[in-house]
């Protein structure tokens, strides 16, 4: 497997957290060097380590989840994404860290919710007898870069008072999308078109 063709598909992968990290940018309105290292390392890091976990397990531990995995994947992403719209609706009363996804169980949700595809990438270069170091390694580092634009990329949209609301409304709804995209994308959905 080619540099380009692994490049590819870390770019793939890291659409999910990109989009996450637009919608958090968004909700945070504001973004600290703190906040984009923690989005962004754990999102980097679930990425990377999806793979490995993927291809050491092969066979057995995708047999178990793979009926299931876009189900977990949709259910964190609408629970985070209904939270979003639910604080979008509410005055900030609690202060700015209840509404701070980069912290507690929220980023560890969004990792993971991010991250499951990678976990069939890596089972898929099992099969393909590719190593999984070097592959690893990229898919993590392009998700990292991605994360923190994308937060950086939010945080200019949520800033902008009059788009505020609307813009984490969207955000939201973005994050329901992706679950809903990830649930036609493992045939659950029906195509409309």
């Amino acid at each position: 497997m080619t540099t380009l063709n692994i490049m590819a598909m870390a770019v793939a992968l890291a659409m999910d957290a990109f989009a996450v990290a637009i919608a958090t940018g968004i909700t945070l309105k504001q973004v600290s060097a703190r906040q984009t290292f923690r989005l962004a390392w754990h999102f980097g890091l679930f990425q990377a380590l999806m793979p490995v976990i993927g291809w050491f397990s092969g066979v057995h531990l995708l047999t178990y989840i793979k009926d299931f995995d876009h189900w977990v994947a949709f259910g964190l992403l609408v629970f985070v994404g209904g939270k979003m719209l639910v604080e979008a609706f509410h005055e900030d009363e609690d202060g700015d860290d209840a509404k701070d996804p980069t912290k507690s169980v929220s980023l560890v949700v969004l990792s993971v919710a991010t991250s499951i595809d990678a976990l069939a990438i890596g089972f898929t270069l099992s099969l393909l007898q590719v190593p999984i170091a070097y592959p690893s390694v990229i898919i993590g580092i392009v998700a990292l870069v991605f994360t923190g634009v994308g937060m950086h990329m939010g945080a200019r949209l949520g800033s902008m008072t009059r788009i505020s609301r609307y813009a984490e409304v969207l955000g939201g709804l973005v994050l329901i999308a992706i679950g809903l995209r990830i649930l036609h994308e493992h045939g659950v959905l029906f195509s409309l078109g």
